[in-house]
């Protein structure tokens, strides 16, 4: 095997964090039960980035199940906050908006971002097979227009990178991130709650 003549330096990472959440299963019941209240509530929903989908208000943060859903999430968001080294004693982390999408069959969410805010998230209640993967998009600009043909696909030289669902997988990235939702090609519904935080 040949030495390597360079070191692969990978400057500028842009970082997405994922993990199982412990015991989703009981937090899915509870949050899905609120969901579907707030979806025979308000039926026609906003629109944002949803085409064919449900986009619900944005969530009443004194309502006990997001605050007990975004308790029960705590630990995985404070790795994340610890990783980027953003100093949390003379900051406030502050939850700017929470919200959830439900995608039924043939729904699919655009390309969008979420600004002025630092982090992001998208946690999955209900993720049946071929329900439409969230697609990440390279955020540098020039990249996603002008690159030379690639001969094997990798890390480096790709500008998208795709995550599929699955019920208790919490996903959390940059808010500046660029990303969009394939068609949910299922036949069943994929929940998924959204929110945004801001150190403030």
């Amino acid at each position: 095997m040949n030495k390597r003549l360079s070191d692969l330096n990978l400057f500028f990472s842009t970082p997405v964090w994922t993990s199982k959440i412990p015991n989703f299963e009981k937090i899915n019941i509870v949050i899905l039960k609120y969901l579907k209240n707030l979806e025979n509530s308000d039926p026609a929903g906003i629109q944002k980035s949803n085409l064919k989908g449900w986009h619900s208000q944005d969530f009443n943060m004194k309502d006990s199940e997001p605050i007990n859903f975004f308790n029960a999430i705590g630990k995985n968001i404070n790795e994340c906050l610890t990783d980027m080294g953003w100093n949390l004693e003379t900051q406030e982390v502050k939850v700017t908006s929470m919200w959830a999408i439900i995608n039924k069959s043939n729904a699919t969410n655009a390309r969008h971002i979420h600004g002025n805010n630092f982090i992001s998230a998208a946690y999955y209640v209900k993720a049946p097979e071929n329900c439409g993967n969230i697609i990440f998009h390279d955020p540098r600009s020039e990249p996603s227009y002008f690159h030379p043909k690639v001969s094997k696909p990798n890390k480096l030289n790709t500008n998208i990178v795709t995550i599929k669902p699955k019920e208790g997988l919490l996903v959390l990235f940059p808010s500046y991130l660029h990303h969009s939702v394939d068609i949910n090609r299922s036949n069943d519904e994929r929940i998924v709650i959204s929110f945004n935080l801001k150190l403030t």
